[in-house]
């Protein structure tokens, strides 16, 4: 073979190296599957379903399930209003099975930006540390929005989770403040989560939370806990600002909420580039400690 058309074939063949590297598919996150009731029995995990919360975070997480977990999630039905200009669409989805997982939320870097602040006493007042499903539940996802050419376009996505019974939603919630030359934690109170609501809005994007119960970690469950936790939750939702999100996370919730008022079969969520990893406790997520130091 010539030389000529020997270097062609090698340039020929770097060529299509080259595109098929730049054709190569941008890594995505966990596909749900979503039967609306069918008679499918399509189950997700629920490490799949709550995917979303690494994606509303604009600090490194980590998933921690306990062994042997059983639980998942599976959309029920779907039921659309409409008065030819807007739509509320709202599908049930249960959670089965045994088991608890969590997302715990990773304030090194925060802590970081903000220690000279906390070196001279300030305190980080109720940072979201983590994010339970604990055992079953059921919920709704309520999808609001007009018709924009004949299509819907979603434009509010509300997740409830005490649909007929107490959320299996909490997350936890703790003050940061610096004592004998560390930061550390103080202040662990766990709060029932009743549902998360994100919309399309300009500037930062948010995410509304309304309360269920508040109650320091730890406490009790009688009914006098749970009364006061009930009351103080009450208390707490007129107070609770809405929360800073990621805008990934929020296009993901509102490209979901779509994906529902349009009946897909699927949806795949964007890759969450703060998750960080998956860990599998023997006892539960409280086996690992959580403590967080940044020396001065």
């Amino acid at each position: 073979m010539p030389v000529r058309s020997i270097l062609y074939f090698f340039l020929g063949a770097l060529v299509l190296l080259l595109l098929a590297n730049l054709t190569t598919a941008a890594p995505t996150g966990p596909t749900i599957r979503l039967d609306y009731g069918h008679g499918t029995s399509q189950f997700n995990s629920i490490s799949q379903f709550m995917y979303f919360v690494p994606l509303i975070s604009a600090e490194p997480v980590t998933v921690v399930t306990n062994a042997g977990n059983s639980q998942s999630a599976r959309v029920l039905s779907f039921n659309c209003r409409t008065n030819g200009n807007a739509f509320k669409a709202t599908c049930q989805f249960s959670f089965v099975g045994d088991g608890s997982q969590e997302n715990r939320f990773d304030h090194t870097q925060h802590i970081q930006r903000r220690l000279k602040n906390l070196q001279a006493g300030e305190t980080l007042a109720r940072q979201l540390s983590a994010i339970n499903v604990q055992g079953s539940g059921r919920g709704a996802v309520e999808v609001s929005g007009s018709w924009t050419n004949g299509q819907p376009i979603a434009s509010e996505v509300r997740l409830l989770f005490n649909q007929g019974q107490s959320s299996p939603v909490t997350v936890l919630l703790e003050d940061i403040v610096w004592r004998n030359g560390a930061a550390v934690i103080e202040n662990e109170t766990v709060a029932r989560i009743n549902a998360l609501t994100f919309r399309r809005m300009d500037g930062r994007p948010k995410m509304e939370v309304a309360l269920d119960s508040v109650k320091r970690k730890g406490a009790s469950n009688s009914l006098w806990q749970n009364l006061m936790g009930s009351i103080k939750g009450s208390v707490a939702n007129l107070f609770i600002p809405p929360l800073n999100i990621e805008a990934e996370g929020q296009n993901a919730m509102l490209d979901f909420g779509q994906a529902l008022a349009t009946q897909q079969p699927a949806f795949t969520f964007p890759f969450a580039p703060r998750l960080k990893k998956a860990l599998v406790t023997g006892s539960g997520p409280d086996k690992i400690d959580r403590a967080k130091t940044a020396k001065g």
